[in-house]
């Protein structure tokens, strides 16, 4: 019997980046050193109308994606294990199916945010599950954070979101965030400048018609926001234990890369903050 596929809309570019997101977490579960071993999002792919074609994969997106996703979980898990009333919000969620990657205690509630249209998107092929709640809003308007009940500690996890939001409203909605919760943590995937600039010419980028992106130098950057962040860890990936896994002639080269700390800024790197300042 034939599969049978969910239609998906006619996505802007920037949300088209979703599917970019997906199917390499996907091919990072079909390969038998999987970093992230996310075959819900195998199954995914495999059941949408989509034509993945368009995606110019290569090995060093798939196991950076599979590797950035795996350190912003650990960072979550952390979280959940030292907070197990807290609340997660998962910012530009995408398909991502972190909720159920995560270790979650019973009395965490995860709140996925993303456009409308992707929602409803959402909502025809993730289930919910048990304290999961979709929220539809568009991240740079402020009224949305109302919808969550502050007054509990909170991770906030922002994948990918960075580089497409100027770089004003990324810092104007975590301001509205880190003042909406007595406390919490910051995760996010941080882009150089130059790291930014350099994504318009990746094929995968090029081909879905991304042309800009927006990134910050020094780590402790964000602590000058006004949202009460402190730096409370810089992960530079080049020089994570699972590059071990990565295929060759990439895991030679980002072991290269792992020895100057200029290079390996350049390449990909998870950040977390704390707030409010103590």
């Amino acid at each position: 019997m034939s599969l049978s596929l969910t239609s998906v809309p006619t996505f802007p570019p920037i949300q088209e980046t979703l599917f970019l997101t997906l199917y390499c977490r996907a091919l990072d579960s079909r390969l038998p050193a999987s970093i992230l071993r996310d075959t819900m999002s195998d199954d995914l792919a495999r059941r949408l109308d989509y034509d993945f074609t368009r995606i110019k994969s290569s090995p060093s997106l798939i196991s950076g994606t599979a590797l950035r996703a795996r350190k912003l979980d650990e960072a979550v898990n952390a979280f959940c294990a030292a907070h197990p009333h807290g609340v997660v919000l998962d910012l530009g969620c995408g398909l991502d199916t972190r909720a159920f990657r995560c270790e979650r205690p019973e009395g965490v509630d995860w709140y996925d945010i993303d456009l409308p249209d992707v929602i409803g998107l959402r909502a025809k092929v993730i289930p919910h599950g048990d304290r999961i709640h979709p929220v539809a809003a568009d991240l740079a308007e402020p009224g949305w954070r109302d919808a969550i009940p502050g007054g509990r500690p909170a991770m906030i996890v922002a994948e990918g979101v960075l580089p497409f939001l100027p770089g004003a409203t990324f810092q104007a909605m975590i301001r509205r965030l880190t003042g909406h919760f007595p406390e919490g943590m910051l995760a996010l995937n941080g882009y150089t400048r130059f790291a930014a600039w350099s994504m318009r010419f990746h094929p995968a980028m090029k081909a879905l018609g991304i042309r800009g992106a927006e990134g910050f130098d020094d780590a402790r950057e964000p602590e000058g926001w006004g949202a009460g962040l402190t730096l409370a860890g810089e992960q530079l990936l080049s020089r994570a234990p699972e590059v071990a896994s990565f295929p060759q002639p990439l895991r030679a080269l980002t072991r290269l890369m792992a020895r100057s700390d200029a290079l390996s800024r350049q390449g990909a790197r998870v950040l977390c903050y704390r707030f409010p300042v103590p």
